[in-house]
């Protein structure tokens, strides 16, 4: 039996669950506590270890397991407990949630690991300052509108014209990261109308297992997979569920841009809707097809959007 282990985070501290074995430990989660986890999880034979993300906490040692060598999965919290109490676990803490999550380690089904990079990292932690900064200029906008004070209105203005350098001076930021990432796939992704500098960012950083897996693995992992709903006679209605909303928010705003400017994306949404399909289930059909095709892409190494897919993957 393959024994695994499992790490429930805190800002302080981590709680290391063995299984089978059941039994717990207690380091800082700091390096140098981490640094003894490996130790011993290496001293016991164990590769596969399962953390929840816990608000950024988790990062540093899903970084350093995973230059350790070790086989490291982070999933959502709700996951880990919708799984606490299939088993029949209504308590918790700390420690039984280390446990648990060992437990669902061995049982859980992961896709190929991704090699650690520093300078994905540096691009992650870029795109999401400039998403937030993005967010703020938009606040800012919205309450401009409603301001009455004249000093208020300055303040926005000026608010508004600081985060607008900041966010040019992110961009120019991400394009130097890109270079240092990958510019080869970079390059090749930004062929493709409506995957510009921040789309292409976007992938790069939440994506990077993009080219490593079938059509079915990434339309699953980015949440663009249609799930059956069906039970006896029941045939429920297909609907896509979980997965990396970040990705799905880049390939809908592109998704968008392909339907207007690309002919093959126009005919097979202009199809759908013929049909009778909804917008939004026949963009999310065009989101679809546009992750596999960029899969495609990456894992041969050349442009393929124009490309015809199995009849499979554009309903």
């Amino acid at each position: 039996m393959i024994s695994c282990a499992g790490i429930d985070v805190s800002k302080a501290t981590l709680d290391v669950g063995l299984w089978p074995e059941g039994s717990t430990f207690e380091v800082d989660n700091t390096a140098e506590g981490i640094a003894t986890v490996i130790e011993r999880l290496c001293s016991l034979g164990i590769s596969r270890v399962l953390l929840e993300a816990t608000g950024g906490y988790e990062k540093r040692a899903v970084s350093l397991l995973a230059k350790a060598g070790l086989e490291v999965s982070c999933i959502n919290p709700l996951r880990a407990r919708q799984f606490a109490l299939a088993m029949g676990r209504k308590a918790k803490t700390d420690r039984i949630d280390a446990v648990m999550l060992a437990q669902f380690a061995q049982k859980l089904d992961t896709y190929p690991g991704v090699e650690p990079s520093d300078q994905r990292d540096e691009l992650a932690a870029l795109v999401k300052q400039r998403d937030r900064f993005v967010q703020q200029r938009d606040d800012d906008k919205r309450r401009l509108k409603m301001a009455s004070h004249e000093v208020v209105r300055i303040n926005y203005l000026e608010h508004i014209a600081y985060l607008n350098a900041r966010i040019k001076a992110l961009e120019q930021c991400l394009e130097q990261a890109l270079e240092a990432l990958n510019s080869q796939t970079a390059k090749l992704l930004r062929t493709v109308k409506g995957v510009g500098l921040i789309t292409t960012a976007g992938l790069m950083a939440y994506l990077p297992e993009l080219g490593t897996l079938n059509r079915r693995q990434i339309t699953a992992l980015v949440g663009l997979a249609p799930y059956n709903n069906d039970s006896g006679t029941k045939s429920g209605r297909r609907q896509i569920w979980g997965g990396r909303h970040q990705v799905r928010r880049l390939a809908y705003m592109a998704g968008w841009c392909l339907v207007r400017f690309n002919p093959d994306f126009k005919a097979r949404y202009d199809g759908l809707i013929a049909r009778g399909k909804a917008p939004k289930v026949a963009i999310v059909a065009c989101m679809r097809v546009l992750i596999v095709r960029l899969n495609a892409m990456v894992r041969e190494g050349k442009p393929m959007i124009n490309r015809e897919l199995p009849a499979a993957t554009m309903s």
